[in-house]
């Protein structure tokens, strides 16, 4: 799997209810609560999961001791992300003492994986369900009503959601994710989620793109279409004998309107093809923005990750993309102190960094996952503190190049997506650019721009993690 988050993954965390305007929290008698950590397509799950709570009649809530259902949906990938929700289960104790009415269920990978540890470990646990099985949660809240664990783990060889239309959680009314495929065929010997999330299986173009017209339509300027690899996205119609892959379908996606911009994630690198490129070239409204994660930057350790490539490949593939798209940003994953990792494989981390020149990156220290191959295979060698060392000095260096790339921004007309006010003053606004940039720009009174819209901005001065301008029009 590849990863997809705006933050580290372990500390993604966030207490969801419904948007102000599908807030219906006062017509329901009971309520369930939603905390989503991980990658994206959790945060997507979760809005399904709301979907089929809301037509089940549970309503939401923003707060944890109003819930009569309380749901962690849980990240699996690493071992503190982990221990990280084991530490919030702690937290729910009193809350149950004082409600012994409360139902508290763990979903997603975490709940996959280690389902028997949990009803062991975590006696409050009262529903335990995988990433597949969540149109069967009205069925075993009844279950664990009853006073009996409720558990559904099964693995679906099929598209599970495809026809649910998902509760916008905690929506800024701009940006949307949209499911496209689910599982992942990339037996990668550190990853933990093709056990936890199964095979490969594409959803139907079509719902896809009734989504995302949807979306348009209630005023969304913005979706990413989300998958454990998108580039693998393959959709037969056996009915009428035709054949859709990510090309064909980031592109049908792009017609809807030129005012409807679109992201991706996420990509392997062997998977994305020239056509896919060439069609992000074609349309303006595709972001110039990849995620390709590299793991690491050394031939040997690739081999013993199974990512399929060498370095000097993965180099081939940054180097095409910079030829049809000589303006695309390019993010990646790296790991540091993976099994047998030496300095010299860990100076070649540093160096593809470099080579590559990374807008960004999501930067983590190995952590052994059972299960996996590498768990099966290898020992965990690389001590904690040649770990972390490594790390600082990997953060450092996209530190650095952050900041270089952000200096040849300056003085560049750069297209915005307002996201909302920024942070720190509501005098300004904040967005992103097409290569996934946040951008800070104080509002112009004289010109009406509101949340949704596009400005041109005039790039003055920047940070490693963000860019300044002035509106221009």
């Amino acid at each position: 799997m590849e990863l997809f988050t705006d933050k580290t993954i372990d500390e993604t965390r966030q207490g969801e209810a419904f948007s102000s305007k599908e807030n219906q929290e006062n017509t329901f008698s009971r309520k369930f609560f939603i905390e989503s950590y991980g990658c994206a397509m959790n945060f997507s799950d979760s809005e399904i999961i709301a979907s089929i709570l809301n037509s089940n009649g549970y309503g939401s809530t923003k707060f944890e001791e109003d819930a009569d259902l309380i749901f962690l949906n849980t990240c699996s990938i690493r071992e503190k992300a982990e221990l990280t929700i084991r530490k919030r289960l702690t937290e729910f104790r009193k809350l149950k003492k004082k409600r012994p009415g409360l139902l508290i269920g763990v979903l997603g990978c975490m709940a996959e994986r280690i389902k028997g540890k949990l009803l062991e470990e975590e006696k409050l646990v009262d529903i335990v369900v995988g990433p597949d099985a969540y149109r069967t949660l009205p069925l075993l809240i009844n279950e664990a009503e009853s006073g009996t664990k409720a558990v559904n783990v099964l693995l679906s060889r099929d598209e599970t959601y495809a026809d649910i239309s998902p509760i916008r959680l905690n929506s800024n009314g701009v940006s949307a994710f949209v499911s496209i495929m689910r599982g992942c065929n990339n037996m990668c010997s550190f990853c933990v989620v093709p056990f936890t999330r199964g095979r490969e299986r594409s959803r139907d173009i079509e719902s896809i793109i009734n989504e995302c017209k949807d979306l348009f339509s209630q005023g969304y300027k913005e979706v990413t279409l989300l998958g454990q690899n998108v580039d693998s996205y393959n959709w037969v119609d056996h009915v009428n004998g035709t054949v859709a892959d990510f090309a064909i379908l980031l592109e049908k996606v792009a017609q809807i309107s030129p005012t409807l911009r679109i992201r991706f994630s996420t990509s392997h690198p062997k998977d994305i093809t020239d056509n896919v490129l060439f069609t992000m070239r074609k349309y303006d409204n595709i972001c110039k923005y990849i995620h390709l994660p590299v793991q690491s930057g050394s031939t040997r350790i690739l081999q013993l990750m199974n990512r399929t490539y060498t370095r000097e490949w993965y180099l081939g593939k940054v180097k095409r993309i910079k030829e049809i798209m000589p303006e695309c940003a390019i993010s990646a994953d790296i790991i540091a102190g993976f099994c047998t990792e030496e300095e010299k494989d860990h100076q070649d981390t540093l160096g593809i960094m470099r080579e590559a020149a990374y807008e960004f990156s999501y930067m983590f220290i190995y952590s052994e996952r059972p299960g996996t191959l590498a768990a099966k295979r290898y020992y965990d060698d690389v001590d904690i503190d040649t770990k972390k060392r490594r790390l600082a000095e990997i953060i450092e260096l996209q530190n650095k190049l952050s900041f270089e790339s952000n200096t040849k921004d300056i003085g560049k007309h750069s297209e915005v997506l307002i996201e909302g006010d920024s942070k720190r003053s509501d005098a300004h606004w904040v967005g992103r650019n097409s290569q996934n940039k946040v951008v800070v720009f104080e509002k112009d009174p004289l010109k009406q721009f509101k949340k949704g819209d596009y400005a041109i901005v005039e790039i003055t001065d920047y940070t490693q993690a963000t860019l300044f301008g002035r509106i221009i029009r």
